[in-house]
Formats: C-alpha cells, structure tokens, sequence
C-alpha cells in the first residue's frame, strides 16, 4: 500500500470509527427502563469527538502564574526549516515562527530564564538563526543545529556531516536536534526506498564529533508506543491518531516500536563521550521502568519532559518515585510553538497557560485536572495528578540539570 493510500485509509477508519461510536451509543440511550419503553426525551446519540466531560470533583484547584524557581525549557521550537518532503527536511532556507521580542515578554511573565530553540536548521540557514535570538539576547537562548540529508547516499556523506557538526558549532550552535526523520522517514534514495536505521553506523562519525564539540545531541526517533499498534477501538491515542493518520507507524516497512529503542541504545552504547537528550521521557513515558533501566546503563543519557505530562501525571506515584531517583538527569521541556495571538493578527506569542499546567503538575499535589488548555485533550481522554516535587528536585528539573548538559555557568 503506497503512502498516499495508507493515509486515506487511516483517515477512512477514524471516520468509521468515530461513527461506530454514535451507532453503539444509540441503543442504550434508547433501552428500555426495567423492560418498559424507552423514556422520552432521553440522551441522544453522542460522537465521541463532540463528548467533553466535565468533572465533578470538588477539590483544590492551583493555579501557578509561574514558575516557582527560573526555568531553562530544552524543547521549543522557535524556528523551522523552510522546505521539507516525506518528512525529511531539506535545503538551507530557515522560517523564523516568532521574534525574540515577542518570546522575551512571554518567558519574563513565566520565569522561563532560557530556551532552547532545537530546530534552527544547518548550513547559512543556522546562522540567521543563531543572530536572531542567541547573539542578539545572550543567555536568553540557545539554537541547537540539525543534520543535512541532501547528500544522504553518497560515499563521502559521513564525513560531510561530521564537518557540518564542526562548522555549525563556530557558528554558535549549542547542539544537535535528531528528528524521527531519523527511523521513521529518511529512506535510502531520501524519500524513497528502504528505511534508513537509526544505528546506521554512516552516522557514527556525527556523533563522535558532536561529542568533540561538545554538543550535546536532543534525539528523537520513537513515538508513543500505540502509535505504532493498529489504529482501532483499543488504541487509547484513536482520537489523536484520526486528527494525525501519518502519525501511525503501524504495519508497511516500519519498524516496530522496541526495534527502534533497541536501535538508539546501539548508539548510547557506541558514543559513550556523547552526550544524548532522549526526548519525550526517552520516547517511553508509558513505560517508565524501561526508561530507568536505560538511565541507569548509559551514564551519557538524560531526558526530558516535553508533550508527555499526560502520561506522567496519569501515574503520579510512579513518576513521582522516578524523579526521585533520575532528579540529576531530567530537564525541563515543554515543545513549545509559537501561535498567533489572534487568528487575523501577525503578533506571535508562546502558549503561557500551558506553561501554567506544566508548572502545576511540578509543583502542586492538585487531582485530576486537564493537563492541556484545548477543550478537548489532545492525546488522549484522561486527566491527571500533580507530582508536588520537592524544592531541591524543582531547582534541577527546572533550570540546574539543563545549565550542565548545556555547559552553562552557575
């Protein structure tokens, strides 16, 4: 089935889906009341895309304007590449999503002391980047370069990149961002052929020399994990995954879900001088105990948090006893974009009350509560709990452990 093809029919089955729903509702809303008629003017039928709770708990209710303590966030994105095909990133064109300006007046409201913008492209791209938010603020951020693929597959590609790495660091490159073009859609002839591995050893010499610059690597190469398990009544990300069909890595040529982490370990293993960001909770939030084992094996591996407080906060108690144990290699990340502040005006801005759950899932012990501002919740139907950490796991979460990886002073 062609790519064309399998996106029609993942966007097929979430409209089945979501009309199965309605069609199963419709004969309890009208069953009979202990063997009688059905009551008149009864519930009527619900798609489960229009269904938005509202809970009923009466319990205590936190909000936090700010950060307690001033935060680095490791994970935004305040720039992209301009062109892009199949998932793969190319040419040297970079789009700037928001001003420093406009950041500034966000993160000062929010404490945020510096962000980390991961996506801010390679070759001339970069260094517009770089003057536009780190030279132009030093402190404030810190632009992370990406790899070129346009000479994927010529025989002298590895050391290519690898002089990219060099380059881009004297240009003020503050590490490397590893999309899951990476594993997911970087193929041999680019955007065609086999998959490339996320181990391919083509890449080795790039990893050794941000390890000789000093880089650290922010990689992402997985997913959640039902994103790779079939799309149907059973999946708890359905919604997420009819809103995003090329979002679904199940079935076709793609790799499973635990061959691309054994895949990634390869490389922690390999590169122990580099050191590697796993993002997302190490692409596992649903699975904490495998992302400790790992942390526990590559001393060169931390983490961070960004997109998945929804899976964090669901088990509170089990990811309050993992950031008691990784407190010195977690950091804080949000994945933030910037938005229009109005849909017809030019103003950018960065999403201040998703900043306020974050900092409430951190710092209170608040139950149950929308771990994002859109009405309906974006990854799955669930609330969640806040952890109430500690000031002295706060204080590295927050800004210390990202200041180390970072190489920052005090």
């Amino acid at each position: 089935m062609g790519e064309s093809s399998r996106r029609r029919w993942l966007m097929d089955l979430g409209a089945a889906g979501l009309a199965a729903s309605v069609l199963e509702a419709a004969p309890s809303a009208a069953a009979p009341v202990d063997g009688g008629e059905a009551p008149s003017g009864g519930p009527k039928p619900l798609a489960l895309g229009d269904f938005q709770p509202r809970s009923m708990l009466h319990v205590p209710e936190t909000r936090v304007p700010q950060a307690r303590y001033p935060v680095i966030d490791v994970h935004t994105h305040l720039s992209k590449t301009a062109r892009g095909e199949s998932g793969v990133s190319l040419g040297e064109e970079v789009t700037l999503r928001i001003t420093a300006a406009e950041a500034l007046a966000a993160m000062d409201r929010k404490n945020i002391r510096a962000m980390v913008n991961l996506t801010g492209g390679h070759g001339a791209g970069l260094p517009r980047a770089v003057e536009a938010f780190d030279r132009a603020h030093p402190g404030r951020f810190f632009t992370c370069t990406e790899p070129s693929f346009e000479s994927w597959g010529e025989p002298r590609y590895p050391q290519i990149q690898a002089d990219a790495i060099a380059r881009a660091a004297a240009d003020g490159a503050r590490g490397l961002k590893i999309l899951k073009t990476l594993g997911l859609y970087l193929r041999e002839k680019i955007t065609s052929g086999p998959l490339v591995k996320v181990d391919d050893p083509r890449f080795d010499p790039m990893w050794e020399a941000c390890a000789a610059a000093r880089l650290p690597v922010f990689i992402h190469v997985a997913d959640p994990e039902a994103f790779f398990l079939p799309v149907d009544r059973f999946n708890e990300r359905y919604d997420e995954l009819g809103r995003h069909p090329d979002w679904a890595f199940g079935g076709g040529d793609f790799p499973s879900f635990r061959e691309i982490l054994l895949a990634r370990d390869r490389v922690y293993a390999r590169h122990p001088r580099t050191q590697f960001v796993s993002l997302h909770v190490g692409h596992d939030s649903e699975n904490l105990a495998f992302v400790s084992e790992s942390l526990d094996r590559f001393p060169n591996m931390t983490v961070e948090i960004a997109a998945r407080i929804s899976e964090l906060g669901r088990q509170p108690r089990t990811a309050r006893r993992f950031f008691e144990k990784h407190q010195d290699r977690i950091l804080f990340g949000t994945d933030a974009e910037p938005r229009a502040v109005r849909p017809e005006g030019k103003e950018r801005t960065l999403n201040e009350a998703m900043y306020e759950i974050y900092f409430r899932f951190l710092e209170s012990e608040d139950d149950y509560f929308d771990y994002s501002p859109e009405p309906v919740p974006p990854q799955g139907r669930w609330r969640i709990y806040g952890l109430g950490l500690p000031d002295s796991i706060l204080k590295k979460v927050y800004a210390d452990n990202a200041a180390r990886v970072l190489g920052l002073g005090a």
